[in-house]
């Protein structure tokens, strides 16, 4: 028997004519993310992945770990290979696999089989009933219980045979870039992190806009940036980060503007910030971490009026979350106690008191075209905008 990972994705099965494009990208992702732990191989089988060791080392617990996190993948489980696809082979290599597992647990187990290998000539509800008549007669510690099993044994026969009794849950979703890039607008918060996982989910590589803005925010922020960017690149895989000085933008709006609208002009000037530095590096799409009605700026006035700002098209994953949806999602893809460290954001310490929670599209526009200089202090920040390539 040789160790090995059992890779299973979900809806990359069902894209027809480009199934190939989505398994080719994934499969490239996989490769990239195991090459740091040793020697392993990668190869596609009838619709599955297998992660081999040449050495027959396979860290199993070490690499399940990072390959759950890659999105498409739905499901991992380490398992045993044979070479043997005979029925006399499968049924040895079954009693082998529950004895080195299971075999002193006195543990129920029940048996399923799936045929990869549509021409095999045994029938899978066969081969289950042989194989546990088999594992019974040689095992006096263990006994069948098909309803509510200790265990399951899975045996898989495509081009070899694989068995396995645990399987980790993995993220699902699409493979990273297959869906094309987004650019995040992404803050030292709990809310964008989370938008930008969820937009990787779905395929979409990443990349990020920051808005720096010292002496009022330090470089203890900008790291946390960096730190929030370095974790979800367990996920994204590379981020492209790029910091826009946006101190001189917001001197100019806290001079020119009425308190109660402060905070929408300048998450327009954000918009329009993000959408020049997304164009000059190819992307299109911009994403932010809004939640309707989470915050005064993000009812739905206030999402139209900061909307209107840029002619790109803007995604808000966490649009219909509430904050604990989006707590619980910052936790469990590790940001939120990044998130939560005590350094502000340019958005958080410039924002009004009492801001305008109906704003009327048409007067913020009006406000904007006679603040003077605003779009070429803009355009200058583009300019000065400095990246950084981030990588898990």
């Amino acid at each position: 028997m040789r160790n090995a990972l059992l890779i299973k994705y979900g809806e990359l099965a069902l894209r027809g004519k480009n199934r190939r494009f989505f398994e080719d990208k994934l499969i490239g992702t996989i490769r990239a993310a195991v090459k740091p732990y040793g020697n392993y191989t990668v190869k596609k089988e009838n619709g599955r992945f297998i992660i081999e060791d040449a050495g027959n080392e396979t860290d199993a617990d070490r690499l399940a770990a990072r390959i759950k996190s890659i999105p498409g993948i739905i499901g991992v489980a380490p398992c045993v290979i044979s070479g043997d696809k005979s029925l006399e082979g499968i049924l040895d290599v079954s009693l082998q696999y529950m004895k080195a597992f299971h075999g002193e647990t006195g543990a129920t187990f029940k048996i399923e089989t799936k045929r990869g290998d549509k021409g095999y000539p045994h029938k899978s509800p066969f081969i289950s009933s042989e194989a546990g008549r088999h594992i019974l007669q040689n095992s006096v510690n263990l006994t069948v219980d098909v309803k509510n099993p200790d265990i399951t044994l899975y045996i898989e026969i495509r081009n070899r045979v694989y068995l396995y009794s645990a399987e980790i849950k993995g993220i699902g979703g699409l493979p990273a870039g297959s869906s094309g890039k987004c650019m995040v607008l992404l803050s030292a918060g709990i809310d964008s992190p989370v938008a930008a996982y969820l937009m990787a989910k779905r395929g979409a590589g990443v990349e990020a806009v920051y808005f720096h803005a010292p002496p009022y925010t330090s470089d203890r922020v900008l790291q946390k940036v960096r730190d929030v960017c370095e974790k979800l690149c367990i996920y994204c895989g590379r981020i492209d980060l790029h910091v826009v000085p946006f101190t001189d933008i917001q001197h100019k709006l806290k001079e020119k503007t009425p308190p109660e609208k402060l905070t929408i002009l300048m998450k327009r000037a954000m918009l329009r910030v993000a959408g020049n530095v997304a164009l000059q590096n190819g992307v299109s799409i911009l994403v932010t971490g809004d939640s309707i009605g989470q915050v005064a700026s993000q009812t739905l006035k206030g999402i139209e009026a900061v909307s209107s700002a840029t002619e790109l098209p803007v995604i808000r994953p966490l649009a219909c979350y509430d904050k604990d949806e989006i707590i619980k999602i910052a936790r469990e893809i590790g940001t939120y106690d990044i998130s939560i460290q005590p350094f502000e954001d340019c958005c958080s310490l410039f924002s009004a008191k009492h801001p305008e929670t109906k704003p009327k599209k048409t007067i913020i526009e009006s406000i904007e075209r006679n603040i003077a200089g605003l779009f070429e202090i803009e355009e200058t920040a583009v300019q000065n905008a400095v990246s950084y390539e981030i990588n898990f």
